[in-house]
């Protein structure tokens, strides 16, 4: 059980060289391919250890277990434009049945083995972009193991939205509950009312990016794609949510978000959140400096 002093230090921005696993429905939308470069590429704070594949379930895929398939082959393409063999797992086939059963894979075994060698002074630090299934199952494999961790999760809105049916969060209630409730150290990145204001645009992708490596090309040419399903001839903008989450990992001074503390929330069933005031401390965001990370996220993936 960690203590406030514990809790409170590992929910700081580190400021060192950390090692990171990155977890992520890549196929699902075209924003998990920038939060993954952003990793991979800002390896002078970062050291990603594994990436993990999860489930999802859209138009873009069959069944929550094809989405993930898709999602880790679309990870192993990101991984050959980037020039990069970081170790890469299939996640859960399906969500959570409840909240006391795992789904147990790759990536959770590997999750609870790696996270064993780490500790509250020199904590793993879990960025999760998608359906938060694999960490949940983890967590119930193994409940010890988050005093050895930091859970960073794009998922849920702003605690002032009307709802909390977003995506990533509805897919999988009980695996937020498990991941919540768990007491391990956790970071929370709203959707809509915070993390919405991170845009992009087409020409700002092709000012920026175009022509400077193939990783690059291959990101502009799959953003345009996607928004042109929608908007082609239209004037847009889009969300590329995932990056913040690497943002916050780099966030050293304040310079890409602001953040504070406050009681963990409970997800529930009927889409809102509940409050409790004895649940243990965890950092919410609830400001984007959207242009300082977008300048940084582009820094990075021209290298």
């Amino acid at each position: 059980m960690l203590t406030q002093e514990q809790r409170l230090k590992m929910l700081e921005c580190p400021s060192e060289k950390v090692d990171l696993v990155l977890d992520t429905d890549a196929y699902n939308e075209i924003d998990d391919q920038f939060a993954i470069s952003y990793a991979i590429r800002a390896n002078e704070k970062l050291n990603l250890k594994a990436l993990y594949a999860a489930p999802f379930f859209n138009h873009r895929s069959q069944n929550a277990a094809d989405g993930m398939e898709r999602s880790y082959q679309e990870i192993l393409r990101l991984l050959a434009l980037c020039g990069e063999a970081t170790p890469t797992f299939r996640g859960s086939t399906t969500y959570l049945p409840d909240e006391h059963t795992p789904v147990i894979s790759d990536a959770s075994r590997h999750l609870i083995e790696l996270s064993r060698g780490y500790s509250p002074v020199n904590p793993l630090y879990v960025a999760a972009i998608g359906a938060i299934t694999n960490v949940a199952s983890a967590l119930l494999m193994a409940p010890e193991i988050a005093d050895n961790m930091v859970v960073i999760w794009l998922g849920g809105h702003s605690l002032e939205w009307p709802d909390n049916a977003e995506f990533n969060i509805k897919q999988d209630v009980a695996a937020a509950r498990v991941v919540f409730g768990s007491g391990v150290p956790l970071v929370m990145l709203p959707c809509m009312g915070v993390v919405s204001s991170f845009t992009t645009t087409g020409p700002e992708l092709n000012h920026w990016l175009k022509g400077k490596n193939a990783l690059c090309d291959y990101l502009i040419k799959n953003t345009v794609d996607e928004v042109n399903t929608y908007a082609e001839g239209r004037v847009w903008s889009r969300v590329i949510w995932d990056v913040t989450t690497i943002g916050w990992l780099l966030n050293d001074s304040g310079r890409f978000m602001n953040e504070k503390l406050i009681p963990t929330p409970i997800p529930e069933y009927d889409h809102h959140y509940a409050q409790s005031s004895s649940r243990p401390l965890c950092k919410y965001v609830y400001h984007i400096h959207r242009d300082a990370l977008m300048e940084d996220l582009f820094t990075h993936l021209i290298r």
